[in-house]
C-alpha cells in the first residue's frame, strides 16, 4: 500500500511534469504581438442582425484575445492596443506612429510575427505603408473584418485567427506585409477594397499569393515588386509625411478640386484620371500650373484594374509629370508621401513608382 507521503510526491511529481510539458509546448510556439487600431473587427451592432450597421473600434485588443480562446494553441500571442479609430478617420500621424511601432516590435528577438486589426476602410492604405517602410523579414499581417463580432456569421474571429496563423508562419517570412481577409492571403501592395458589404471585398487584379486554411498556408506566387527588408525607405528616419492630395477627373469636370489642392501647398497632386488616366482638355492647364508651381503632378486612374502607361493620353515627358503605374489613386499617394522624404527629382519619382 502507498503511503500518502508517497501518494503526494507522485501528485508533486505529476503537476511538475505537466507544468514542464506546457512550458515546453509554450516555447515551441512562435510569439506573436497583435497591434489593434480599431475599425469594424473591434464594432458592435445593437443586435445580431445588425450586420452593416453598426459602431466601429468599440472593443478592446484584450477582449478581441479573449474571446478567441483558439489562438492559445497556434502562438504565444500579445496585444496592445495603438489607437482606437475607425479607419476612415486615419491620420498621417496615425501611420507614422503604428509604423515606428511595428519597426520597433520586429527588433525584438522575442518577437516572431505582427498582426494589426485594422479597419477596413483604408486598410490598403496603411498595409502599403508599412510595406515600404518597415525593414524586416517577418511576417507582418494586417487583418479587418466586414462584419463587426456580434453579428450572425461575423468573420473577424476566423480573418484574426488565420492572420495569426499566417504571422507565426515561418513560410511566411519575406514575403512583406499581407492582408488576411476572407481565406485568402494578399500582397499588402496589391490588394484592395472593392465591395462594401460583403466579406469577399478584398481582392488584387493580380491574385491572391495564396490562401489558409485551418491554419496552414497554400502558396501560388510570391511579391516581386520591392519591399520591407528590400525598400530604400525606412520608418525609422522619417521625421514627417508631406502633404500629398488626389483631385478625381470625371465627365464635366471642374477644375475646383485642383485649383484648391495648389494653392493649399500640397507637395503632389494625384489625378485619379478616367481610363488609361486621362485628363479632360480643359483640366490639362491647371495641372500644368500645379507643376509649375513645384508640385509634383501624378496621373492614375479611378478605374480598378489596368495600369497607366507612361506618354499615352498625355505627353508626360513633356509635361514632366509621374504616372503611377497599376496603384490605385488611394495607394499612388501613400507611396508619393514616402518617396518625396527622399527626392522630389520626377525621373527618380518615376523610376520609384516602377520598383515600387
Amino acid at each position: 500500500m502507498i503511503s500518502s507521503s508517497r501518494l503526494r510526491s507522485l501528485a508533486a511529481s505529476a503537476v511538475l511534469l505537466a507544468a514542464a510539458a506546457v512550458a515546453h509546448a509554450q516555447a515551441a510556439l512562435p510569439n506573436v504581438v497583435i497591434l489593434a487600431t480599431g475599425g469594424t473587427i473591434a464594432g458592435a451592432g445593437a443586435s445580431a442582425v445588425n450586420s452593416a450597421t453598426y459602431a466601429a473600434a468599440k472593443v478592446g485588443v484584450e477582449k478581441l484575445i479573449a474571446g478567441l480562446p483558439e489562438l492559445s494553441a497556434i502562438a504565444n500571442v500579445k496585444g496592445e492596443q495603438v489607437f482606437q479609430v475607425a479607419s476612415e478617420s486615419m491620420t498621417n500621424d496615425n501611420l507614422m506612429t503604428l509604423a515606428k511601432r511595428v519597426s520597433a516590435l520586429s527588433k525584438q528577438s522575442d518577437v516572431d510575427g505582427i498582426v494589426i486589426t485594422h479597419g477596413t476602410d483604408t486598410l490598403e492604405e496603411t498595409a502599403y505603408f508599412l510595406t515600404l517602410t518597415v525593414h524586416t523579414a517577418k511576417p507582418i499581417v494586417v487583418v479587418g473584418s466586414m462584419r463587426p463580432g456580434t453579428a450572425l456569421s461575423a468573420d473577424g474571429a476566423l480573418n484574426l485567427y488565420d492572420a495569426v496563423s499566417v504571422a507565426g508562419s515561418k513560410d511566411a517570412v519575406g514575403k512583406g506585409v499581407l492582408v488576411t481577409m476572407n481565406d485568402n492571403i494578399d500582397s499588402g501592395r496589391d490588394v484592395s477594397k472593392s465591395i462594401n458589404i460583403k466579406t469577399s471585398a478584398f481582392s488584387s487584379q493580380w491574385g491572391p499569393l495564396g490562401m489558409v486554411v485551418e491554419g496552414r498556408n497554400y502558396w501560388f506566387r510570391a511579391p516581386v515588386k520591392r519591399h520591407t527588408m528590400n525598400s530604400e525607405f525606412d520608418i525609422d528616419s522619417i521625421t514627417a509625411l508631406p502633404n500629398v492630395g488626389i483631385a478625381m477627373g470625371y465627365e464635366g469636370v471642374e477644375p475646383t478640386a485642383i485649383e484648391a489642392l495648389g494653392k493649399s501647398g500640397v507637395k503632389a497632386l494625384v489625378h485619379a484620371g478616367t481610363g488609361n488616366g486621362s485628363v479632360a482638355n480643359r483640366i490639362v492647364p491647371y495641372l500644368q500650373k500645379v507643376r509649375a508651381d513645384g508640385a509634383i503632378v501624378i496621373r492614375s486612374a479611378r478605374v480598378p484594374d489596368g495600369f497607366v502607361l507612361r506618354n499615352a493620353e498625355q505627353p508626360d515627358d513633356k509635361y514632366d509629370w509621374v504616372v503611377a503605374h497599376d496603384l490605385r489613386p488611394q495607394k499612388a499617394r501613400i507611396l508619393a508621401m514616402v518617396a518625396l522624404t527622399k527626392t522630389s527629382d520626377t525621373k527618380e519619382l518615376q523610376r520609384i513608382f516602377w520598383e515600387y
